[in-house]
């Protein structure tokens, strides 16, 4: 089968491979963990360690958003039966815009507690990657919402196209919001990528029926 974008293949080796670069990304994070080293250590480990804070804050952020989004994007393959080469292209931005994650976090546990135009600076980095990533999701769902032949048989198309206001343009605008935030806040800054990862846990797609063969998820938040 083929749609006007080209040939279309199974999504198989799609999600194998955004699995993979998931897996990766979200792995790297605990590099930014530093152990205490003891032949430096001028106080407890107990109060190094709390020190160290910052650095466990953005990990358990950034981790959760990676979870988040693997999670949003096997719901996102589970609606699909299909691929274009438009749908892989889009993919990987998607992909380009997590595996940066691991180094935006680093940056702005290392300048959190610093003050000034340098928390500004890492703060506002962070944010722009992440609205890099919304933006990325945003036009993968919303093309494969757009062209019902990639979805899989049983799915809805005008139920999954209702859903692109609910998944897409809310994250864009709160991400844009963060981006204010981090004008005067590195530390609410990444507050408000926390909560808003825990809206994304909630179901923001509304398949209309059952993909796959799989019963329609009864989590949507109300």
């Amino acid at each position: 089968m083929a749609t006007d974008n080209g040939a279309v293949s199974e999504t198989s080796r799609t999600e194998a491979f955004s699995d993979g670069v998931l897996a990766i990304a979200i792995t790297l994070l605990v590099l930014d963990l530093r152990v205490p080293l003891s032949a430096t250590l001028q106080e407890s480990l107990a109060r190094a360690l709390a020190k160290e804070w910052p650095a466990y804050a953005a990990y358990v952020t950034s981790f959760l958003i990676i979870g988040i989004i693997w999670v949003n994007h096997h719901g996102v393959f589970e609606l699909v039966s299909r691929v274009d080469r438009v749908t892989l292209f889009l993919n990987l931005l998607l992909l380009m815009s997590v595996v940066a994650i691991p180094f935006t976090t680093a940056l702005l546990s290392e300048y959190l507690l610093s003050g000034g135009r340098d928390a500004r600076t890492a703060a506002l980095v962070y944010s722009g990657v992440m609205l890099a990533m919304s933006l990325a999701f945003a036009a993968l769902y919303t093309h494969l919402a757009r062209h019902p032949a990639l979805l899989a048989d049983g799915v809805e198309p005008t139920v999954v196209r209702r859903s692109i206001v609910r998944f897409s343009a809310v994250g864009i605008l709160l991400y844009l919001a963060t981006l204010v935030v981090a004008l005067f806040s590195a530390p609410l800054c990444l507050v408000a990528h926390f909560l808003i990862a825990l809206y994304y846990c909630f179901q923001q797609i509304r398949p209309g029926s059952s993909p796959r063969g799989v019963a329609p998820s009864r989590t949507d938040s109300p």
